[in-house]
């Protein structure tokens, strides 16, 4: 049975203790909306440790904390928010070496003060949602929470793990929680995201429209710009995703995503060129593995399959960096293995990967490595669990239309093709054009 999300709704509700984490918890904690997963070859070299801290406030916050520590090594607070500093950094810089650097930090910070140091406890939930560890991630949000349950923050990384582990409905009370204590940019933007996953483009996209009218600087702006845009793509309009994405570069040129966003409407607009050098600029910025699998996909897509080869070489050694570094493969693991490696492989990494992330993703994805490996009976019913919640998505509904080909229900692999190209019909550079053949050759069969 699906359950119906409850109305999210900034409301404002009187605290009797408010206490903030700071800026790093917002950033490690605050923002994303899902884990990011993902690796380099070639990590970017720490700024604390290869170059003056600039411009840059992270590198600053870091210089400053490494500097305090010299002078007091076993400060639990200033422990705690390099610990914070180092996860963002990871995210930041697509280096996840700095995973076992937050971990060390967090873990002295727990060491000098056990009890109440809900920072270094609310750093742990933030790493392990990082790493993919949610189970994890969850066990450390709660007991942040109960140390203060009044820091909104706090809530973003519980609410984080919760979607992660598929428990949509505690997820979406969390949020709520979160909108309650502070309605600002962090909590509408989650709040976008449940009513996203539910089905319901509409609220999702008037919670993101509050976020960007609430954000206090640049990089919300630019955070809030991107998923407008992904929003805008999944509506079937291409050209008001590029217009959000552009908007966001104007007021954070150097924010990577938004050239991923402003690449993947180039592309539904039919101008792979633009595409391929705006995602070939992203991933020299930020080499993380979602951005060279597109890159690589796109390639595939216009007859370049040199190109493409090294790009997917390339995420094979990413995903090892990031599995040697503790972070647990994800969906676009086994759907790599699925079309390029080993459906057999990509079976086994999906379903480890349900273990310990019982999210929509990987359901999709054990679904459509159990498509490749000849199991189409058992994928569709991975495919309707990742549909369950109404969620609009292109690509999962491909994945159930070829299972439904495959089992002979033509009528149900047509609603779902059709479903597809409604949502985004350039959802994928090879995937999409396929779709649309298939439904074309059914439609002329009829």
């Amino acid at each position: 049975m699906r359950t119906r999300r409850r109305s999210l709704r900034p409301t404002v509700r009187s605290a009797a203790v408010t206490a903030a984490l700071g800026v790093s918890l917002f950033l490690a904690g605050a923002l994303g909306l899902a884990p990011w997963t993902d690796t380099t070859a070639n990590p970017a070299p720490a700024p604390q440790e290869s170059r003056s801290a600039g411009g840059d406030p992270l590198a600053r916050s870091v210089a400053a904390l490494q500097e305090q520590l010299r002078r007091q090594p076993q400060d639990p607070g200033a422990l705690a928010a390099l610990g914070l500093d180092y996860v963002q950094q990871a995210k930041n810089t697509a280096d996840p070496t700095y995973y076992p650097k937050a971990e060390e930090v967090l873990q002295r910070s727990l060491a000098q003060q056990p009890e109440d140091n809900f920072t270094a406890m609310g750093g742990m939930a933030a790493l392990e949602n990082g790493r993919h560890n949610f189970t994890q991630a969850l066990d450390w949000a709660k007991r942040a929470v109960a140390v203060n349950p009044y820091n909104s923050a706090l809530y973003g990384t519980l609410s984080d793990a919760l979607t992660q582990l598929g428990r949509y409905d505690e997820a979406a009370a969390a949020v709520q929680h979160m909108v309650d204590l502070h309605p600002g940019t962090p909590s509408l933007a989650r709040a976008s995201y449940i009513a996203e996953l539910h089905g319901d483009p509409a609220t999702a996209e008037e919670d993101m429209r509050r976020a960007l009218q609430d954000a206090t600087g640049p990089a919300d702006q630019a955070f809030t710009r991107y998923y407008l845009s992904q929003l805008a793509l999944n509506r079937a309009d291409p050209a008001a995703a590029l217009r959000e994405a552009a908007a966001g570069l104007t007021a954070s040129p150097g924010y990577t995503p938004l050239l991923q966003a402003k690449a993947m409407a180039e592309e539904a607009l039919g101008d792979n060129d633009a595409a391929a050098a705006d995602l070939n600029t992203a991933t020299q910025r930020l080499p993380l593995p979602e951005y060279v699998l597109q890159l690589g996909d796109l390639y595939r897509a216009t007859g370049r399959s040199q190109e493409a080869d090294r790009q997917y070489q390339l995420f094979r050694a990413e995903q090892k960096l990031f599995t040697d570094n503790g972070v647990a493969p994800d969906a676009d693991a086994a759907l790599f293995e699925a079309e390029h490696g080993s459906p057999e492989q990509a079976v086994a990494l999906a379903r480890t990967g349900l273990t310990t992330r019982p999210f929509l993703d990987t359901h999709d994805a054990l679904a459509w490595a159990l498509h490749a490996s000849g199991h189409d009976r058992e994928a569709l019913a991975e495919a309707d669990q990742a549909l369950a919640l109404g969620t609009r998505n292109a690509l999962f509904h491909y994945h159930r239309a070829m299972i439904q080909g495959a089992l002979g229900n033509p009528d149900a692999q047509r609603a779902d093709l059709t479903a597809a190209l409604a949502v985004n019909p350039g959802f994928h550079p090879v995937h999409a054009p396929e779709a649309a053949a298939v439904l074309a050759d059914l439609a002329a069969r009829r």
